[in-house]
């Protein structure tokens, strides 16, 4: 895991004061135009998937989408989008969540969850864990199982992970990196 750990770092890049003074963002573009990098992370991303029993992925918007439908097709399972309030067609669930100023909402097609499904979340950064512990909540209401979280990067000084294992309720948070 060394190695593609190192791998992976050495492909994400520092962006200084973005997207305001005082933010070190990590950008993960260099990353997914590394065809060997990016392929290790849809396998490293496939094996949690594939190890935690899952049937679907759930990718967050946006990034999630990148990272989460490769790793779904390579385990070979179907790939679930949950976006932002208003951009899915038809019914939805909808689960609200607070921000550090203000809140959101996110949505997904219900009708693409079963009560047999064990679900991962797949995304690219675990910070606060507010989306993350949204979905959570919204999967288990569509009536499936959470099977688990995955992301590339977690900030391990935002306390996310603290915020988000008692509504895992046991299941694994796997985090390629912290940072």
């Amino acid at each position: 895991m060394t190695d593609i750990k190192e791998l992976l770092l050495s492909r994400i890049r520092d962006v200084a004061d973005y997207p305001e003074p005082g933010v070190m963002f990590k950008d993960i573009t260099p990353l997914l135009a590394d065809p060997a990098a990016f392929t290790a992370l849809t396998d490293a991303l496939a094996e949690i998937a594939e190890r935690t029993g899952a049937t679907k992925v759930i990718g967050l918007e946006a990034r999630g989408f990148i990272l989460g439908a490769p790793a779904a097709v390579r385990a070979g399972l179907g790939f679930i989008p949950v976006r932002k309030a208003g951009k899915l067609p038809g019914a939805t669930l909808a689960q609200a969540y607070d921000l550090e100023y203000g809140s959101a909402e996110i949505e997904v097609h219900a009708e693409d969850l079963t009560a047999e499904d064990r679900v991962l979340i797949v995304d690219d950064v675990l910070a606060t864990g507010g989306t993350a512990e949204a979905s959570v909540q919204l999967i288990r209401r569509a009536g499936a199982e959470v099977a688990g979280l995955a992301v590339l990067m977690e900030l391990g000084f935002l306390s996310g992970r603290a915020r988000l294992e008692p509504a895992l309720n046991g299941a694994p948070l796997e985090a390629l990196l912290t940072v």
